[in-house]
């Protein structure tokens, strides 16, 4: 299996497998297609798992915010992470979110936030945000479903408030 950054070629075939991992619903597929668009798409966030010239597996990591009393600080959110049904439960999703969170941290970004399973994004070094002081009021989710990963040491003692998800993710 080949992980690597999407490629403008990869568009249409992200599309087709997002749409058929999230139950043939497009809603995730458009969000894709908006970040892409926005100015917090981060092209080498955006990558792929190629098993035999297939696109079996995508992760899109892009900028967000949070704004606190600190002033706002520039942070990633993970959504969406994509794999292919016949894939599922092989190792995809977590080769994929690995690298993107090295290569997050290699562009020096301090914290991931997502909303997603806790029993699977802990393995990974994510946990509740809202117990590190960060909140989300954009979306109503319980708080063990906000979740972040700090990749540089310090950022969850430096950077509190209030993640705003960008434009892209409401449109």
């Amino acid at each position: 299996m080949i992980i690597r950054t999407e490629l403008p070629t990869d568009h249409r075939a992200v599309c087709e497998l997002t749409y058929q991992a999230f139950g043939k619903r497009k809603d995730e597929s458009e969000l894709i297609d908006r970040i892409r668009k926005s100015s917090g798409f981060i092209p080498e966030l955006s990558i792929v798992a190629e098993e035999d010239e297939e696109i079996v597996g995508h992760i899109l990591l892009s900028k967000a915010k949070v704004i606190g009393d600190t002033g706002d600080h520039e942070v990633i959110v993970l959504a969406p992470v994509a794999v292919h049904p016949s894939y599922q439960k092989k190792g995809v999703g977590s080769k994929l979110i690995e690298e993107g969170l090295n290569r997050v941290k290699a562009l020096n970004y301090g914290l991931v936030l997502l909303i997603g399973h806790p029993s699977y994004y802990l393995r990974f070094g994510f946990k509740p945000a809202r117990q590190y002081g960060l909140e989300l009021h954009q979306f109503n989710v319980p708080d063990e479903v906000f979740m972040v990963c700090e990749l540089n040491e310090g950022e969850l003692n430096r950077i509190h408030g209030e993640l705003r998800y960008p434009s892209a993710f409401f449109e």
